[in-house]
This record gives structure tokens, C-alpha cells and sequence, in this order.
């Protein structure tokens, strides 16, 4: 029997990374023709086990077979979530010499199914492996939720790794198998988009912003999927600072990254002001404080005003806070439990009397900035005192060192091969050396001529992310 098809067009260097069932592209009548020619294939090796048959697809759905891979896949429990069969309990009973207990007109697929492939790796620098430490490590709670937007939906994680636990050089870099279910695509997708917000990785850079953004993007919602989706989409490579290629920082959305940051920082301060019964003072002489939140890449500041109402008195039953902020003439409301020291931020949003929305982000503090990751994009904001912002306004922007005349490992990994040598003229594209790290040899190649001055490392040699390989002239 035929469990459906799967949908892997979206690849990157030929791997997989976003898998998803049914396809968005294959009509019922395509679908079909394909089952029969799986199976017809299936019965001609007389194969007795699950297996994946590859299929090319053309713009007119005229289909090619590529190969087939006698095992599981990694994408398999996309067809389990809209099939409802564990297939790996089918094989192991098949194996046992069992016939299947269910026909073809059995199989029935129900909803749809999304998986993303979580990978220690850093989408800002090309997707260089990542090791370390995972100093941090909360995924998604599996299990089945609900949502006023999208009704029932299910996320499923699939994962080897645990908090503490270490990302090696030597063996492949996937974290995790995130898979979301819903009742149509657009909620499945919707699902997925919140499971990654709240997907919390530290310790290793992670392709987490990346997937973020393509299932944000405006092709990958309409389903135009083709194996060079990501090399059409982002060919100058990806950034978390811009998020999702195609889709621009709105107001709004700017407006609802301050309106996180704020409200930290309202937390934070509260926090800071109970010592020595400061924040009853506080309050009872201004309850309402101005901020200025000063956007890492704008220039102009947004004058906030910020009405503490963090009182024990404020606390809702449920433990939610509430700040009315007011941001260029928007009256907001935001909601939430978060404390001081949480990664995840969630909370409710009412913007000038419209509906309550729902905000999932992930908060981290460095300094006096606030970083705000969500739906693929990793914002920066300073939210400050007028007068604070106002003198943060001069400081100096501390000029990056040039590290032009050096050849740095991109990542962690094993140097097996010095290409040139001391004193040797080298030209542009020309192979330097060559980096081994997690299953893949890197070749480092000159990024303009340039003469050899001295060669820091001999072949052999494990280096760290950023080390000197060579030094030029």
C-alpha cells in the first residue's frame, strides 16, 4: 500500500530542510498515478518493509523517478501525523512475518503536516557547523493544543539532545525533528511559526531564525516550492537581521518589538526598585514613566509612555501583568506572566480597542539592550531613560577591527590540509586550506591576491571558530 506523498522540494546543498505532507503541488488524480507506480515498483523486488520511493516533478506534474530508499526517512512523521500509522510498529510487525492489518482503501490522510529540521549551525555566516555546550535547551512541549486562530493543532518533537549535553565536531549537526499538525496547511504552518519562537537553543549557533523566515515567506505560504526556493529567495546567503526574504519590517510589527522590549524593561526596573520600598514611592508619586526606545538600526528614537500598574494588587489570578504603553500616538495594552531571567516572552496585545493578539518572542539582555527574536527576525532595542537616550545618542560606534589580512576559521574543526606556504604569491578563488567539522570538508579559498606571510597552524591542528589559519601581507 501507498501512504501519500511527501513534499521535500525546499533543500539547501541537497539536503532537505523543510518537509511536509500532502504536497501543496500534487492534485488527487498526480497522487494516484504515483501510489500505483510505488507500488508496482514495490511488488516487482517483492519488498517487504516500509520504504520511500523518490519522485521529480516537472511544473506540469509530469513525474520522474529518481530512487528508492529502502528504510524510514527523516521526514516520516509527517505521513504518520496524517495517516495516524506508526510506521515504524508496521515494519517491526511486518518484520515479524504479520500481514498489515489495513488495506488500501484504509489509508485516508487527514490534515496536514510540517516538519523542520533544527540544526546547529549559524545561518549568518553561510550555516558554518556549530559545537559547544547547550547551555540552554527547552523545546516546545509536545502534545495537542488549541488556538483561536487555527483550532486544534499538535506539535511533535523528535530529539536526542538535552540541556548540558554537547554539540561534537564529529557526527552530523541535527538538534531535532520540530513537527507540527493542523487541520489545513495555513495551520500547520502557524503552528510551526509559533513552535519555533519558542524553541529555546543556547550555547551553539542554530538554523532556528532561518526556518522561522522561510515559513513566513510569502512563496513558502502560497506553496510555489521548487528544489531552488532558498537560492532564489536569499542569493546573497541569510540574514536574522532581516528575517524573511520579501517580507518588510511593517510599523506594526516594529511596534509590537518595542512594545516586548518595554515592557522587560518596565520589569526589570519594577524588580530593581523594591529594594528599600523604592517602588511604592515611585508609584505614588508619578505612576506613569517615559522611556525612549532606540531601534539598533534607526536612527530617530520612539518616545513611549509606560503606566506601571505592576503592583501585588495588579496580579491577575493567573499571575499576568498588564503596562498600557503609548507609542507615536498608539494606545497599547500588553499582558504577561513574564519575569525577569525567562527566555520566552508571551503575552496578549490590544492595540487601540481591536482585538487581543497573541505575542510569542524569545527575550535576551546583553548590557542595556534587549534582543527580540521571532517570525525569523532578531531585533535589537534600547529602552531608556529621555535623558539616557538622549546622551546614548553621542556615544561613539566602536569601529570593527580589520581582519582582512588573516584567513580565520569560519567554525570549530579538525585543519587536515595547508594548501600553500610561506612567501607564496596567492590569487583570488585560490584554495588555502582545507577544514574538516562535522562530516564535511570546507575548502577556505583567497578572498583577493595576496602574499603568504606566515602560516599559524600545521595539518592536524583543531581549531576554534575565529582562529588565525594564515597570515598575509
Amino acid at each position: 500500500i501507498a501512504l501519500g506523498e511527501r513534499e521535500c522540494s525546499i533543500q539547501r546543498r541537497h539536503q532537505k530542510v523543510l518537509e511536509e505532507a500532502p504536497s501543496p503541488f500534487i492534485d488527487e488524480k498526480t497522487r494516484e498515478a504515483m501510489a500505483a507506480q510505488a507500488v508496482a515498483l514495490a511488488k516487482a523486488v517483492d519488498y517487504r518493509s516500509a520504504g520511500t520511493v523518490e519522485f521529480i516533478a516537472d511544473s506540469q506534474r509530469n513525474f520522474y523517478f529518481l530512487e528508492m530508499n529502502t528504510r524510514l526517512q527523516v521526514e516520516h512523521p509527517v505521513t504518520e501525523l496524517v495517516t495516524g500509522l506508526d510506521l515504524v510498529e508496521q515494519m517491526i510487525r511486518v518484520a515479524a512475518g504479520e500481514k498489515l492489518a489495513i488495506q488500501q482503501q484504509d489509508v485516508t490522510l487527514s490534515g496536514w503536516a510540517l516538519e523542520a529540521r533544527v540544526y546547529a549551525e549559524d545561518p549568518d555566516r553561510n550555516f558554518m557547523p556549530s559545537i559547544g555546550r547547550l547551555s540552554r535547551y527547552k523545546p516546545p512541549v509536545d502534545g495537542e493544543f488549541s488556538s483561536d486562530d487555527h483550532g486544534r493543532y499538535t506539535v511533535r518533537v523528535d530529539t536526542g539532545v538535552f540541556e548540558g549535553g554537547e554539540i561534537s565536531m564529529y557526527y552530523d549537526p541535527m538538534i531535532a525533528k520540530l513537527v507540527t499538525h493542523g487541520s489545513t496547511r495555513d495551520a500547520a504552518i502557524a503552528a510551526m511559526a509559533t513552535a519555533l519562537d519558542r524553541y529555546v537553543i543556547r550555547g551553539v549557533n542554530h538554523n532556528i531564525p532561518f526556518l522561522n523566515a522561510l515559513v513566513n515567506h510569502p512563496a513558502f505560504r502560497r506553496g510555489e516550492l521548487t528544489t531552488g526556493f532558498i537560492d532564489e529567495h536569499y542569493p546573497d546567503g541569510f540574514s536574522s537581521s532581516t528575517g524573511a526574504a520579501g517580507v518588510q519590517r511593517s510599523a506594526e510589527s516594529m511596534m509590537e518589538t518595542v512594545a516586548i522590549a518595554t515592557f522587560a524593561q518596565s520589569m526589570d526596573d519594577q524588580r530593581a526598585l523594591q529594594i528599600d520600598n523604592q517602588l511604592r514611592r515611585t508609584q505614588e508619586s508619578s505612576p506613569v514613566i517615559c522611556y525612549s526606545a532606540l531601534m539598533a538600526d534607526k536612527e530617530k528614537s520612539l518616545d513611549l509612555k509606560v503606566k506601571t500598574v505592576q503592583t501585588d494588587s495588579a496580579l491577575s489570578s493567573d499571575g499576568l501583568r498588564t503596562i498600557d504603553i503609548e507609542c507615536d500616538g498608539e494606545n497599547l495594552a500588553v499582558s504577561s506572566n513574564w519575569k525577569p531571567g525567562m527566555i520566552n516572552f508571551e503575552a496578549t496585545l490590544v492595540s487601540s480597542g481591536t482585538a487581543k493578539q497573541a505575542l510569542v518572542a524569545q527575550l535576551d539582555r546583553s548590557n542595556n539592550a534587549w534582543t527580540v527574536t521571532r517570525n525569523g527576525r532578531a531585533e535589537t532595542v534600547k529602552v531608556l531613560r529621555p535623558a539616557v537616550a538622549a546622551l546614548e545618542k553621542l556615544m561613539p560606534e566602536k569601529v570593527p577591527p580589520d581582519l582582512s589580512r588573516f584567513l580565520l576559521s569560519p567554525m570549530p574543526g579538525l585543519l587536515i590540509k595547508i594548501s600553500v606556504s610561506e612567501g607564496e604569491a596567492v590569487k583570488a578563488g585560490q584554495e588555502l586550506a582545507v577544514v574538516e567539522a562535522m562530516k564535511m570538508e570546507n575548502v577556505l579559498t583567497a578572498e583577493q591576491d595576496a602574499t603568504v606571510k606566515a602560516i599559524q597552524h600545521e595539518a592536524g591542528a583543531s581549531l576554534s571558530v575565529d582562529e588565525v589559519i594564515i597570515e598575509f601581507d
